[in-house]
């Protein structure tokens, strides 16, 4: 048998008589349209049968022709020859008999694919003929149920499993064709450390290569000319995330865990395909860090101590709104630090995960296999908390659970998109939330936003213009005309941008007996109201200017996150701030 003699299909199909010279001259015209192979073409134009093709190659290639309908085949033997390889090469490992793997050949004139499965199987192997029908079927049955579980292992895995990657270690190991990426990646990864990047953005473009970089909320670009590298960079990074490598048509998602300069990073990868290839961002999460509690997140006496006394609460809803990266996550997970003990039983639903905490019971969200918020929280309430963490009330079912656990006994933790903490209310009743349910369980609201830190090494006194002045008074409420601001300068320390870390502004709002009285009631308006003329309540807006008054901010960073609130309804707050 010699597979690797070439063979004329059309003329040999004439030869035999089993097609017409017009039969050919259709099937390859058709041919260059579908770019089929043109045994393939012939069948689907009903010129040949499939079983009569195959026989006739099997007797010019002098191998057999077998139904694998009746054919016993060793599954160990197919196992080494994984389902990436059958369906690409539409082949089969059959049997194993003195060191030779015999393997159907849905295409036994494949010279490509036989040179590449000899490959991977690193052992000579025989060629039969087989139907390809057949064999698509026989692949279904035999590989369906391993990767059926495999992908159920896959999620149960990806939560216990430790996949560590040391960029150090791995550059000496690799290989000499794989080491430059390997290389670039680790600069790439050093330097994000090092800036305490919060996200790594990976963008190919036209004729360049952009990677971006979030340092305290805003965008750093370095621009890399070698546009090429960018499919390299993609597919080792996801190798790492263990993510499908010739999937480069939809959307993607993956984690992997690295140590960069002894730290070790939690890493969330999201890939998107784009005009000029894979988009690729990479959430970066420092677990040398350790976890936060409430006296690192610089939160104001007047926002902590109230809210220290309501996360010890035995039961009760309190909600953390702001939009998307506004440190939502972290200040519930330093409420929970803070309770955390052998006495307290606490369940969270998360997605994602971001950091695993000790005796606490943390279940991630997989809506792909039903693993959903009012499932997990329907189990979680008979897994006799004390604690519930929800990492986002989405829709009414899960609001509605949270508020009735918060109601029946539970201190249940939560967060919400909405710009502050007065228009909680009103987003919880739009979501179909019965207003006595919110009366009966929400304790409090903290609204949060994150704005960047002024260098202290190089900031520099700022003048008040006009527009400024009168935007403080109006809006804010208070005489500034003695207060002292400041405006970013640049030094090597902040690497120019003035700016060093960010710091979280909160407003907290204590539901009162006169606020409870305007749930009862379904009345919005008169919640809202009276909530902004609370003595105690001081608003975002107010609390940022103070900020910027102890030269911790700009009035900048203030005006960017004023910018999003309703700021009218705190009008008459701003007195006692």
């Amino acid at each position: 048998m010699d597979i690797k003699k070439r063979i004329r299909i059309g003329d040999l199909l004439i030869e035999k008589k089993l097609i017409s010279e017009s039969q050919l001259e259709a099937a390859l015209a058709e041919q260059k349209k579908t770019r089929r192979k043109l045994g393939k073409t012939l069948i689907d134009l009903g010129y040949i049968k499939e079983s009569q093709l195959l026989t006739l190659l099997s007797e010019q290639l002098g191998i057999p022709y077998i139904e694998l309908q009746h054919y016993p085949i060793d599954h160990e033997v197919l196992r080494q020859l994984p389902e990436i390889h059958a369906r690409r090469f539409r082949a089969v490992a059959l049997k194993k008999d003195n060191g030779r793997i015999t393997v159907g050949l849905a295409d036994p004139t494949d010279i490509y694919a036989y040179d590449e499965i000899q490959k991977v199987l690193k052992q000579p192997i025989d060629i039969v003929a087989i139907s390809e029908s057949d064999l698509l079927h026989h692949l279904d049955s035999s590989y369906r149920k391993t990767d059926e579980i495999g992908s159920l292992a896959e999620v149960l895995d990806e939560e216990i499993a430790e996949a560590d990657f040391d960029l150090q270690a791995l550059s000496k190991t690799t290989s000499e064709s794989d080491a430059p990426v390997v290389k670039l990646l680790q600069a790439i990864f050093e330097d994000a450390v090092s800036v305490q990047a919060s996200d790594i953005h990976i963008e190919p473009d036209l004729n360049v290569l952009r990677i971006r970089q979030r340092v305290d909320g805003v965008l750093q670009e370095q621009i890399v000319d070698e546009a090429r590298i960018a499919n390299a960079l993609t597919s080792r990074l996801k190798l790492m995330a263990g993510l499908n490598i010739s999937e480069k048509r939809l959307p993607q998602d993956g984690r992997f865990n690295i140590k960069v300069k002894n730290k070790a990073i939690d890493v969330r990868l999201s890939t998107m395909p784009m005009v000029h290839g894979e988009s690729v961002v990479m959430r970066l999460l420092d677990h040398s860090q350790g976890l936060l509690n409430f006296s690192k997140l610089g939160i104001p006496d007047n926002v902590l101590e109230p809210l220290r006394k309501l996360i010890h609460k035995p039961h009760g809803l309190v909600l953390v709104t702001g939009p998307t990266g506004s440190g939502k996550t972290t200040t519930l997970y330093a409420a929970l630090n803070e309770i955390n003990s052998a006495a307290t039983k606490i369940i969270t639903a998360e997605d994602p995960v971001e950091y695993q905490l000790p005796r606490i019971n943390q279940v991630q969200i997989h809506d792909k296999i039903g693993l959903n918020f009012p499932t997990v929280l329907r189990t979680a309430l008979r897994q006799d908390p004390d604690v519930i963490l929800i990492g986002e009330m989405r829709d009414q079912e899960t609001v509605e659970i949270g508020l009735r656990a918060a109601m029946t006994g539970h201190l249940v933790f939560s967060t919400l998109h909405t710009n502050d903490a007065i228009s909680t209310v009103s987003r919880l009743l739009d979501m179909g939330a019965e207003g006595f349910l919110i009366a009966s369980s929400l304790q409090a609201v903290l609204a949060q936003r994150l704005v960047r830190r002024l260098c202290p090494d190089c900031r520099q006194d700022h003048d008040l213009d006009e527009q400024e002045k009168l935007w403080l008074s109006q809006i804010i409420g208070t005489d500034n005309n003695n207060a002292s601001f400041y405006q970013p300068g640049g030094c090597q320390l902040c690497n120019n941008t003035g700016y060093k870390g960010r710091i979280g502004v909160y407003e907290l709002l204590v539901i009162t007996p006169d606020l409870i009285g305007a749930l009862q009631k379904n009345d919005a308006a008169v919640f809202t109201k009276q909530a902004a003329n609370q003595a105690n309540f001081t608003s975002l807006a107010s609390n940022a200017v103070e900020l910027a008054k102890q030269g911790v901010t700009t009035l900048d960073e203030v005006l960017r996150i004023a910018g999003d609130l309703d700021v009218r309804t705190h009008d008459s707050t701003t007195s006692t701030s």
